[in-house]
């Protein structure tokens, strides 16, 4: 059967085991504002328009703990739990072969990053449908230096060309399929997937995300997170 490029998937990758919370600290099920980060993030793909299922990249002996978070949650669209692999490049392909064979668009996300509005998800599919590959972003508004060995400005960076990249990330699914084959084939390790793309050529649109986006990674960013949280849920 061939992939319709009008039914879209959803990967949350949610398979790390976010050691910059401090040791035996699982990030994704710190709870803010009401409930876990994870399903903050569950939550807006739940409601996001236009998805037709979604598959979380968990790990090992983790699936209870999320079909637990489904059922509180009365998550409604159609979910599968897959285990990750070692990497997150791994745990994304392992998502992907997970998808619906008539899957013809993918938006993959970061478990951790709770506060990513409808209209970003909406413009990346959008973006990814026209062009096969889209990123959020968020332009970079500080100064930015090179440094010299970590400890001396060596060269000042012209940030009008900058961008912070986030998730989603959204792809035909083809292309994300062919791009991280050559990942895996080459055993080069990305840090994102649309790195991946870079690899093959593949040119990748740009969506601005106008409404901050972050990602848990520390306590630090905690508070933060509560307060977009609460503000979005009203």
């Amino acid at each position: 059967m061939s992939a319709d490029p009008k039914r879209v998937a959803a990967v949350i990758v949610a398979a790390g085991n976010g050691t910059r919370m401090g040791p035996g600290v699982d990030k994704l099920f710190l709870e803010i504002a009401g409930r876990p980060i994870v399903a903050h993030t569950w939550a807006r793909f739940d409601a996001a328009p236009g998805l037709d299922e979604l598959v979380l990249v968990v790990r090992g002996g983790m699936q209870e703990e999320f079909r637990k978070l489904a059922a509180e949650a009365g998550f409604m669209k159609p979910f599968r739990l897959i285990v990750g692999g070692k990497e997150r490049q791994d745990s994304v392909w392992n998502g992907l072969q997970a998808l619906s064979p008539d899957c013809g668009i993918v938006a993959i996300q970061d478990g951790a990053r709770p506060c990513t509005s409808l209209a970003v998800i909406a413009a990346s599919i959008a973006a990814a449908r026209e062009l096969g590959a889209a990123v959020a972003a968020q332009r970079v508004t500080d100064t930015i230096k090179e440094s010299d060995g970590g400890t001396r400005v060596a060269k000042h960076i012209d940030r009008s060309r900058l961008w912070a990249v986030q998730t989603p990330q959204t792809f035909r699914v083809e292309v994300i399929r062919r791009a991280l084959a050559a990942v895996r084939e080459r055993g080069v390790l990305v840090t994102d997937d649309t790195a991946a793309c870079e690899l093959i050529g593949q040119p990748v649109a740009l969506v601005e995300s106008r409404e901050p986006n972050p990602k848990a990674t520390s306590p630090a960013d905690l508070p933060y997170l509560e307060l977009l949280l609460k503000r979005m849920n009203g």
